[in-house]
């Protein structure tokens, strides 16, 4: 966002003018406000409506003649303030913002938002921490993983003044965005929030696919000058901590195949949930004759055109896929285990076009508002309506009054998406509560299931056969290709990655195969000086950008850090009672949400029915509770302790 005080160009009015067109109505009443002080903007008649769905509701629900009352006024706004007119509200803050939030989405916005909102919009400092550059030379850190998190996580350590090195697997950065190569892999969340709050990018479309993706984290690396720090094509295998020397000792395996060895005060683990494909055992895969893979996996210069292809599962990946190369392929059969609740939204395959990219990179503070809308239409916004109510009747189809609006609403578009089709419609509606799955947006879905090439099957895969795959009903279908659309190991927490902590005891020993727990998803009793990004308990379940929980992990990460630093601490370690506590306090909130639902299969729970993926947390609690580090929620070792 460009700072109020400053002229970043002479404004043409003309242009000015013709790009308001285009503007976010509700986004443009902010910046008016701001601009001018007039607080008529914040009152009828110029009081938007509630954001209807997951749409970013341009015209705010006012008529036409309201909507162009508000642009002209802003023309004249934003012409005197690039003519040198003083911002008249630079940094509204308490109950002015609240209000402010409130206008803006339509809808009562609660005043434990303000704090978190204000950080965003720039009207309040984000927090940061300076240490002894002597003493901070002094304190290595390995970052394992050189996606989202790792990336961040090696930018805000560095301002620290911390030594790292990120140790990554792979040829080049990326994580998600450079394995995930699948024909329509991109992002279910808006370009503009799905990004570094301080590393805006000016995105060609609303929902960037995963070239334009891929690139922004390479772009990322490059402004921030972090490929000293990176060594590529190094996997580690093991770390270990030195309980005597009060260190890690990481063990990699580098591009020749050789065995190298790295210290350090501290390892940041961002090796993320979902990169290690689950494929299921089906007997006869040995024996298909065509190429076999998982979405993640799909090979280089495989070109499925006039081929017979199926797709085994109808999670997001293949909501990605199925579309993208329906009109290309022969036959396409999806085999469905179970159906999924599919949101529209009229964006997803729209360019931002050059007026509203105008609008984002000239007009003062329009970035900032348009990207806390999309942060509460995405993030917190249905939060509420996740909880359980116990007095709710109507069985398994939804959890509370407004779920079951929710369920009216996708039940309709369903329906009328696959209207004349009652065999789909019966396919594909689910019988579970709406967001009790990742809400998945329609990206030509229910149209590409329409095709006459193809074809929805709900009977299971039970075997392979040399030409094609044989479900549980006896019927064979023909194939070239087969892609698993499964999922990912998510439960596995870290894998197989060796992790041996203070007692000698390994990390999967002390979870198991699908248990995983920490503080806070960050730290874990008996691994000191171990910090976990995308750990136990942070995926969001309810929505919205994961670039922002990992901001919010690497505060913490950083914070606790430069306190080390700064009193000479040479490890921490969460106490246990504070991670029971921590814990039990979690399972109980979970306990009151759809994802413990009995009427339904979801990778969130482990065998034993236990969420061990999903936060319970509203995204604005999360940012509270990883403001900063207590020492006193550690134990805390010193030097002075030999």
């Amino acid at each position: 966002m460009p700072r109020a005080a400053e002229r970043i160009t002479s404004l043409d009015e003309a242009t000015l003018r013709d790009t308001l067109v285009e503007a976010n109505v509700p986004t443009l009443l902010m910046v008016l406000f701001q601009l001018s002080g007039n607080r008529s903007w914040l009152r009828e008649p110029y009081l938007p409506t509630r954001i209807p769905g997951m749409s970013d509701h341009d015209d705010g629900g006012l008529s036409p003649d309201l909507q162009q009352r508000v642009r002209n006024a802003a023309a004249t706004a934003v012409l005197a303030w690039d003519q040198g007119r003083p911002v008249t509200v630079p940094a509204p803050r308490g109950d002015l913002l609240t209000t402010m939030l409130s206008v803006c989405m339509g809808e009562q916005v609660a005043p434990d938002f303000e704090p978190m909102m204000a950080e965003e919009l720039g009207f309040a400092p984000a927090r940061s921490r300076v240490v002894d550059t002597e003493r901070a030379a002094g304190f290595p850190v390995v970052v394992i993983g050189a996606g989202v998190s790792g990336l961040a996580a090696t930018v805000k350590l560095r301002e620290l003044g911390v030594p790292v090195t990120v140790l990554e697997k792979n040829a080049t950065v990326g994580g998600t965005w450079l394995e995930n190569r699948y024909p329509g892999a991109g992002v279910d969340t808006p370009s503009h929030l799905y990004s570094f709050s301080y590393f805006p990018r000016r995105w060609t479309a609303h929902f960037a696919k995963r070239d334009e993706l891929a690139r922004y984290l390479e772009e990322f690396a490059d402004h921030f000058e972090l490929w000293p720090h990176i060594r590529l094509r190094h996997e580690v295998t093991a770390i270990e901590w030195d309980d005597t020397a009060q260190r890690w000792t990481v063990t990699v395996v580098g591009p020749d195949g050789g065995t190298d060895r790295f210290t350090a005060r501290a390892v940041v683990t961002a090796v993320g949930q979902l990169n290690r494909p689950a494929v299921p055992d089906i007997e006869g895969a040995a024996d298909f004759t065509g190429p076999v893979f998982h979405s993640a996996r799909w090979p280089d210069g495989l070109d499925v055109t006039g081929k017979r292809v199926a797709v085994v599962g109808t999670g997001a990946s293949a909501m990605q896929i199925v579309p993208a190369v329906a009109d290309r392929v022969a036959s396409l059969t999806v085999y469905q285990r179970s159906p999924q609740w599919v949101a529209p939204n009229a964006n997803y395959f729209e360019p931002v076009s050059p007026r509203k990219d105008w609008l984002i990179t000239h007009v003062p503070y329009y970035r900032a508002w348009y990207r806390v809308r999309l942060a509460w239409t995405f993030n917190d916004k249905t939060h509420a309506s996740l909880q359980i109510d116990p007095d709710w009747g109507l069985g398994q189809h939804a959890v509370n009054a407004v779920n079951d609006g929710h369920r009216t609403y996708f039940t309709r578009y369903l329906m009328r998406e696959l209207d004349g089709r009652p065999d789909l419609q019966a396919k594909t509606l689910p019988d579970y509560p709406p967001f009790g799955k990742r809400m998945l947006l329609d990206n030509g879905w229910f149209k590409a299931l329409r095709r006459p090439n193809v074809e929805l099957v709900t009977a299971p895969v039970t075997r392979f056969t040399r030409t094609g795959v044989e479900t549980s009903d006896g019927r064979k279908r023909p194939a070239d290709v087969v892609v698993f659309a499964t999922g990912f190991e998510a439960r596995k927490l870290l894998g197989e990655l060796g992790i041996r902590g203070r007692s000698g005891r390994t990390l999967r020993g002390v979870w198991g195969d699908d248990d995983a727990y920490a503080y806070l998803g960050i730290t874990v009793p008996d691994f000191p000086n171990l910090f976990l990004t995308y750990g136990p308990h942070t995926n969001l379940g309810h929505g919205g950008s994961y670039i922002t929980v990992a901001e919010c992990q690497v505060r913490y990460i950083v914070d606790l850090v430069a306190q080390m630093i700064d009193t000479d601490i040479t490890s921490v370690e969460p106490r246990a009672d504070v991670t029971e506590r921590y814990n039990r306090d979690l399972d109980d909130a979970h306990a009151r949400m759809i994802w413990t639902h009995p009427g339904m299969d979801t990778w969130y729970r482990n065998r034993n029915g236990r969420v061990v993926t999903n936060s319970p947390w509203r995204i604005v609690d999360y940012w509270a509770l990883t403001r900063r580090a207590d020492l006193d929620d550690f134990v805390v070792r010193t030097r002075l302790e030999g």
